[in-house]
Parts: C-alpha cells; sequence; structure tokens
C-alpha cells in the first residue's frame, strides 16, 4: 500500500474531524475512552503502513509487488524461531502453510495447532488454527484444513465526529474492523518411492475494511520434500496458478465527499493478482552426543514480480535467504535461533554508505507428552528500530485408536 492508498483509509478512518488538531484534542483531554481511541489512531498511523496492506488493490489489474503480504508472515513459533526457514524442515500440521509435503512426516492420526501473535504494539493481531487427520497412514497421506486471520480491530471511525457547525459530537464515534482471511485444504502424500512426498493447498481468501470495501481471492500452492540419509531437500511453489484478488467498494455519498475533499482517491472496484513465488530449502540432522540433535536449515526465496529490497535484487528476479538452526535435547527441549530478511539501507550520516540490517529470530519448545508449547521472539522487519513481538502457539497429538 503506498502513501496515496493509505492517506485513503485515514481519511475515512479520521474523517473531515482531524484529531491531530490540537484545539481538538485538548477538548478531549477530560474523556478517558476517546484519548484510548485517539492514542490508538496515532498507534495505527505510526505502525501499520508497512504491514496492513488492506488497500492495495486501489490501482488497475495488475500484479502487486507486496500482494496478499499477510500471508507471508508464517504461522507456527517453531517456524518464526527459525528465521522462517521451514521448506525443507516441517514436519507438523502447520506444513499445510510452509509445504504440505512436510505433513506426510505426522506420526499421529489427528493433529490440532493453534496460534498468536501480536504485531505493532497490539495493534495487530493475527491468529491460526488448523487440524489434520491421516487418510492412510501405510500410504502416509495426509489432509488438513486451517484458517489465518490478521486483523486490526477497534479503528476509531470519526468521519461524522464534527457535526455541519463544527461542534464535536462524541455519540457520533464508532469503530471498525479491517482484518484478513484465508481459508485453506491441503493434502499430502508419499510417493511409491518412500523418500519423496508431494502435498497441495488450495486457498480461498477474503479482505474485509469494515462496510466500506472488500475482496474475494483464490489461488494454490504445491510442494515436495526429499530425504536422503540425514539429508532433507524442500521445495514450495506459491501461487502457482496465479492468485487473483477481486476488490469491491461500497461508499456513502458523505465519504465520498471526505475522499475528495481530503485530496484522496476514491477506490474503484479492481483485480490484484498475486504472482508465484518459489522456496527452495535444505537441512541436515547431526547428532551431538546420545541425546542431542543438531538441525541447520536454509531457504531460498525467489520472486519475480519486480525488485526488492533484498540479499540478491534485480529487476527480472529477488532472492532473499532465510537461516535457522534447532537443537533439539532428548525430544523434550529444544532452542532455535534464526536470520531473515536481509536488506540493504543508507547510512544515516553518510549517504554514499550502504549497511545491511538483518532480522533475528529466537525462540524455545517444550514437548509435554503430545503437547507441544513453542515460543518465538520477533518482530516484522530488519528496521534498526523494529518493535518485537512474543508468539505462542501449541500443538496436540491424539493418541490412535488401541486395537481390542
Amino acid at each position: 500500500m503506498d502513501q496515496q492508498d493509505w492517506a485513503s483509509l485515514r481519511s475515512l478512518g479520521m474523517g473531515a474531524g482531524n484529531l491531530n488538531d490540537p484545539f481538538r484534542v485538548s477538548q478531549a483531554n477530560n474523556n478517558a475512552e476517546l484519548m484510548a481511541k485517539v492514542n490508538r489512531i496515532m498507534q495505527i498511523r505510526q505502525f501499520l503502513l508497512p504491514a496492513l496492506l488492506i488497500l492495495a488493490g486501489l490501482s488497475t489489474a495488475k500484479a502487486q509487488k507486496y500482494s496478499n503480504e499477510f500471508l507471508a508472515i508464517g504461522v507456527g513459533a517453531r517456524g518464526h524461531g527459525m528465521g522462517n526457514a521451514m521448506s525443507a524442515t516441517v514436519n507438523d500440521i502447520t506444513g499445510a502453510y510452509w509445504n504440505p509435503a512436510g505433513m506426510t512426516n505426522i506420526e499421529a492420526p489427528l493433529q490440532l495447532a493453534a496460534m498468536h501473535a501480536e504485531w505493532f504494539a497490539g495493534v495487530g493481531q493475527y491468529d491460526y488454527i488448523g487440524f489434520g487427520k491421516s487418510l492412510n497412514r501405510d500410504k502416509k497421506s495426509y489432509l488438513a484444513f486451517s484458517l489465518i486471520r490478521l486483523g486490526i480491530d477497534q479503528i476509531p471511525y470519526t468521519i461524522n465526529l464534527v457535526e455541519a457547525d463544527g461542534t464535536i459530537n462524541y455519540d457520533n464515534l464508532s469503530e471498525f474492523s479491517a482484518a484478513d482471511y484465508a481459508i485453506t485444504g491441503s493434502y499430502a502424500r508419499q510417493l511409491r518411492n518412500p523418500a519423496l512426498s508431494v502435498g497441495g493447498t488450495v486457498k480461498v481468501i477474503r479482505r474485509v475494511i469494515g462496510s466500506f470495501g472488500g475482496s474475494w481471492g483464490f489461488g494454490a500452492d504445491l510442494g515436495a520434500q526429499y530425504r536422503k540419509g540425514k539429508w532433507t531437500v524442500g521445495l514450495q511453489a506459491r501461487d502457482l496458478t496465479t492468485t487473483f484478488n477481486a476488490w469491491s467498494f461500497n461508499l456513502t455519498e458523505r465519504e465520498k465527499q471526505v475522499f475528495a475533499a481530503t485530496n484522496n482517491e476514491i477506490p474503484v472496484s479492481n483485480t490484484e493478482i498475486t504472482r508465484p513465488s518459489f522456496t527452495l530449502g535444505a537441512a541436515y540432522k547431526a547428532n551431538l552426543g546420545a541425546n542431542t540433535t543438531l538441525l541447520p536449515t536454509i531457504d531460498l526465496l525467489l520472486t519475480t514480480d519486480g525488485q526488492r529490497n533484498v540479499l540478491v535484487s534485480s529487476k527480472s528476479f529477488n532472492l532473499d535467504p532465510r537461516i535457522g538452526l534447532e537443537m533439539n535435547y532428548k525430544s523434550f527441549l529444544q532452542l532455535r535461533t534464526g536470520l531473515s530478511n536481509f536488506q540493504r539501507y543508507k547510512d544515516d550520516f553518510d549517504p554514499n554508505k550502504e549497511r545491511l540490517a538483518i532480522q533475528p529470530h529466537f525462540g524455545v519448545g517444550l514437548l509435554l507428552k503430545r503437547v507441544q508449547l513453542d515460543y518465538a521472539l520477533t518482530r516484522l522487519s530488519a528496521d534498526t528500530q523494529p518493535l518485537y513481538s512474543h508468539i505462542f502457539s501449541v500443538k496436540l497429538d491424539f493418541k490412535p485408536k488401541q486395537n481390542s
């Protein structure tokens, strides 16, 4: 979303009565509830520009460089703790997102997983839940369904806050939400060669901006994993069919007048396109004594939707590496770290110098019988002054039926 798109959302949420006006803010000093809403507005304006891509469809139909970016965040604290380098490493129900072929490594007949994360100082709520069932344990085929949501809730809607005579009427203050949803269905199975697994995911995407606009989208991913000794190689093709989001908007005449008065473009119905991307990864499982294993892994993300600020960047293609490491002690305690989002930026004091920013990841996991608890500390960007987020996830394996 560019500055003009963000200004459109800002004017819709804040209305003609701009709460940055010192006189109007001073009138609200005695209203604690309103001031909390004002603070939330300020948080949204400061932190959401790089993540809240809810108006990406305002331009004419074409491939967007950062379309459906909420699906690039990732699910599960294990993946976040390992720098999102998961295409060759994933072996549970979160494979529906990282690489569906990895679900063939699930031993439990039924598995359930959930995750919660708060981005940008709690303004953005990111949630995931997935469950899957074994269809044929001999052929290691698995079926899974997942739901992902990124939402910004309780956004103050102040377009009607100022009456026609210039007075402020707090009773006119309301709220709306901007949320992105993805519902996915995934299937994976082992081929005749037991070292090779394949899988696929179909996804339905729903993106809403209050009652003002929304879109429906459809796409598909494919993945494969190949295991040879202590090595595993993974390949995922995301949005292989090209994902289309059809946007429509429903603005009242009053809202259109505010858009025009604040020099913002009035959005029109259109189609947003997400081009395919490809991830190639490798992992090696090494034994450190009788009780400890070490799992280093690396992913290379290839995008072709225009030049990005990544480690290998060009107009034709981009390569973005992700590196992860997991130490597992007695299959009980896991310690994780990772690096991702390698970006170059200009030095603040010397524009002729370039520096490299890297996004670090840290995580820990505990396996308590059939319950896996995971935690990760990470952030969304490689900014020099980032906001860190705490990510929690849980995974539950159900016991197989006992033959009587």
